[in-house]
């Protein structure tokens, strides 16, 4: 009898051994639902269209979460996008304090101090911006400005290209000329 409770003590040890490791490392354990978290500084990153850069991404900080159903990856500290031409030149620079790309969308959603400049001299500013990959256009819903030499036009919402070459203010509400703004002033 002594012999046949040895191999039972010795397996219930070793279950009892291999419990507590699992315990002590439940705050570690990960499952294919987790989301992993890659953090780059100073990034980098380059849109290309038939070996042709067409748009350069940076950001001090990118946080790129690989969630299984919401891959995205969030730029916190602020984002600069510039839309090149064909022979390289900058046509338009997109600034904001933050941003979120939708991987899976191809979407690009600019918050907080979202300006666009242009080669045009135009400058857009709004508080959101979306931008979307596959469509190459730029829309918002939100207040908008735009600044232009020799006058600025406002309104609510608009659509343009990403370069900015086209684009339209869905609700215009007045349009000034700027020496009437520096008056203002």
């Amino acid at each position: 009898m002594y012999l046949y409770l040895s191999p039972i003590l010795f397996a219930g040890l070793l279950l009892f051994t291999a419990c507590e490791g699992t315990i002590a490392r439940e705050d570690i354990t990960y499952t294919t639902d987790d989301t992993m978290v890659e953090i780059g500084k100073e990034v980098e990153i380059l849109y290309s269209d038939s070996a042709v850069v067409r748009v350069r991404v940076t950001a001090p900080l990118l946080e790129s979460y690989t969630d299984r159903t919401s891959p995205r990856q969030e730029f916190p500290k602020g984002i600069q996008v510039e839309f090149l031409n064909a022979f390289q030149k900058v046509e338009s620079t997109l600034t904001a304090k933050k941003a979120v790309r939708d991987q899976d969308k191809g979407l690009v959603i600019a918050r907080d101090s979202v300006v666009m400049r242009t080669s045009k001299q135009e400058i857009l500013e709004t508080e959101e911006l979306t931008w979307d990959e596959k469509t190459a256009k730029i829309r918002t819903d939100k207040f908008v400005k735009v600044s232009k030499p020799g006058e600025v036009i406002y309104g609510y919402g608009l659509e343009a290209e990403q370069d900015f070459s086209y684009w339209k203010i869905l609700v215009p509400k007045g349009r000034i000329k700027s020496e009437q703004v520096d008056d203002v002033k």
